[in-house]
């Protein structure tokens, strides 16, 4: 009965994030408050907020979701014993008070406390595509999980917290400032399609969580051109992607290479366009690999510059170019790595939190 309730609930998550899909507003217009997606998901966003390390592992995401169903099914309301295993107590009894539980009306004041700057900067439509993938952890495979691992211990080590923070105000609370920038380039083997999805996401998933000098570029073994269809999946979801009229040089001669600025809402700016992942556009040093197709992995055994090599390789969505699953293939391969992205922000976050180094 249980395991049925459980389902129903994810179906209306689902249909809900449909519904405002249809009645978002204009992208670039800053999200302020959370969209009406219920309790379950709700409570899933405190133990992202407020979980144990280990809450946040993809393979432990079913495992929360199926607690949180069922604490809230028997009464409308979680205490800390049903959520022991995920929440760190401290946490969970500043939020439930003197009662130590948390009901209904808790969770729909806590889905508003604890959202960072470079959120709400965001685009609205960008911002709920985003939530909607983070009820999707468990969607995300080993190999992937972790390969994500590996680069959310990297940011937590290299994670350095500015020296003289600025004081705290309501506009700078939440954010995670590194003394240093860190850099991840996405690198597969033309540059079009993988790479520049999982810069973007990236680059989503870092504002979302917070991150505002994390920043995700990409690059190829053998540039070609930002492929259009890749600029629709990424329009879709809330992304302003417009030419600038300029050209970047030609990877194949025949192939015109045009720039292109990414914007969304004023957390976002950037300009992307195919080019060779050691292209002067792109960190020289010190960043994070990740070699996002299986051919980019083998012609790369050693990313120069690079102080993290990660082989996390996507299916090309290419394969189904011109066929009646094309606009599907390209927004699931997109969606794949925007969630592993969120995935990897989110156990960075609370890991460089829970360690004291905020």
């Amino acid at each position: 009965m249980v395991r049925l309730l459980l389902s129903l609930i994810c179906l209306s998550i689902v249909a809900a994030y449909q519904a405002n899909q249809v009645a978002s507003q204009t992208v670039s217009q800053p999200v302020s408050e959370p969209v009406s997606v219920g309790p379950l998901v709700k409570a899933l966003w405190f133990v992202h907020q407020h979980g144990t390390a280990a809450a946040l592992l993809p393979e432990n995401d079913s495992a929360v979701k199926f607690a949180l169903t069922k604490a809230l099914a028997q009464d409308s309301q979680i205490s800390f014993d049903e959520l022991s295993e995920f929440v760190d107590v401290r946490a969970f009894e500043k939020a439930a008070g003197a009662d130590r539980h948390i009901d209904v009306t808790e969770l729909d004041k806590l889905a508003t406390v604890g959202i960072p700057r470079s959120r709400k900067q965001l685009s609205v439509q960008a911002v709920e595509h985003a939530d909607y993938l983070t009820t999707s952890f468990d969607r995300i495979d080993a190999v992937h999980a972790q390969a994500g691992q590996k680069l959310a211990d990297w940011i937590v080590a290299h994670y350095e917290p500015q020296k003289t923070e600025p004081q705290k105000t309501e506009q700078t609370t939440n954010s995670l400032q590194t003394s240093q920038p860190l850099n991840v380039v996405v690198v597969c083997t033309g540059n079009s399609r993988r790479s520049i999805m999982g810069a973007t996401m990236g680059n989503l998933a870092a504002a979302y969580y917070g991150f505002e000098n994390i920043r995700f570029h990409s690059g190829g073994t053998t540039p070609s051109a930002f492929n259009a269809r890749t600029v629709r999946a990424l329009s879709d979801i809330g992304f302003t992607i417009e030419a600038t009229g300029d050209q970047a040089e030609r990877g194949d001669v025949k192939t015109a290479n045009p720039i292109y600025r990414i914007t969304c809402g004023q957390a976002l700016t950037v300009l992307e366009f195919s080019k060779h992942y050691a292209h002067p556009h792109n960190p020289q040093a010190n960043f994070a690999a990740l070699l996002v197709c299986s051919e980019a992995d083998a012609e790369c055994p050693l990313v120069k510059g690079a102080a993290l090599r990660v082989p996390m390789p996507y299916q090309d969505p290419k394969i189904y170019d011109g066929s009646k699953y094309e606009t599907d293939k390209y927004a699931e391969r997109r969606d794949d790595i925007g969630r592993l992205m969120l995935s990897v922000m989110a156990q960075a976050r609370r890991k460089i939190e829970l360690s004291g180094k905020d």
